[in-house]
């Protein structure tokens, strides 16, 4: 091999291996990559109605794939509700990713990334929000605008959510407080860190099973009425 065809070989190498590294971080890390670097911090034997939901919002961190955790109206159900979800942990040092696939396994939550929020949900639950949009201009600057740096909401209802909202927005949020147009939208219970404030509307309505209309200086908040499947009421998988 003459010297001509080793110097082209080693820069082909080079040239390949950069490539690679491009590509692998312009992929990025899955979001169970980040969630197994996170470690539960308490280790109970299980996960039930009375320790799962703020154990969980707890251990979620910061990283650079997943900005959120969010528990749905049909998840907080399985727990509060029906009071049925109970997953057993067996490996000592469980991580957040442990949880969350002892959920999955034994219960009848079910976990959906829709990038940058991963969804802990059940079969009724839609996993993408509905959103209307009459004044573009209003929503490409909510896309370009932080929310806060980090959320932590354990069964908080609207009359806490609505006037955070308002003040970060700076934007009229309805419905108002106390509104009887509110009394059916679920509690939120979700964790984030780093949201833009259209992430944060897209938490906000996942969490509380919401769609909201974006309006010149103006965000309206509905129920949802959406379901995808009906309850299950049979016994757990096995």
């Amino acid at each position: 091999m003459n010297s001509r065809f080793r110097s082209k070989l080693g820069a082909a190498l080079a040239s390949f291996t950069l490539c690679t590294a491009a590509l692998t971080l312009l992929a990025g890390e899955s979001w169970e990559t980040a969630l197994a670097r996170m470690p539960l911090g308490a280790q109970p034997a299980e996960l039930n109605r009375t320790n799962c939901v703020p154990l969980l919002l707890r251990a979620f961190q910061s990283n650079d794939t997943v900005k959120g955790l969010i528990f749905m109206p049909g998840a907080t159900d399985e727990f509060y509700m029906f009071r049925r979800a109970r997953a057993a942990l067996t490996n000592q040092g469980s991580s957040l990713l442990d949880a969350v696939a002892a959920l999955t396994n034994q219960t009848l939550i079910r976990v959906t990334f829709f990038p940058p929020l991963l969804l802990l949900h059940t079969d009724e639950d839609p996993v993408e929000p509905l959103i209307h949009v009459e004044h573009a201009a209003t929503a490409d600057k909510l896309q370009r605008s932080a929310f806060l740096p980090h959320v932590f909401y354990q069964d908080r209802d609207w009359d806490f959510v609505q006037p955070i909202l308002k003040k970060r927005l700076r934007m009229d949020i309805r419905p108002w407080r106390h509104s009887y147009d509110s009394w059916h939208f679920y509690r939120h219970s979700f964790a984030a860190w780093g949201l833009t404030r259209w992430e944060a509307l897209q938490a906000i309505a996942l969490a509380g099973k919401t769609n909201f209309t974006v309006h010149r200086g103006r965000i309206i908040f509905e129920g949802d009425e959406r379901v995808r499947a009906t309850p299950r009421f049979d016994a757990l998988p096995h």
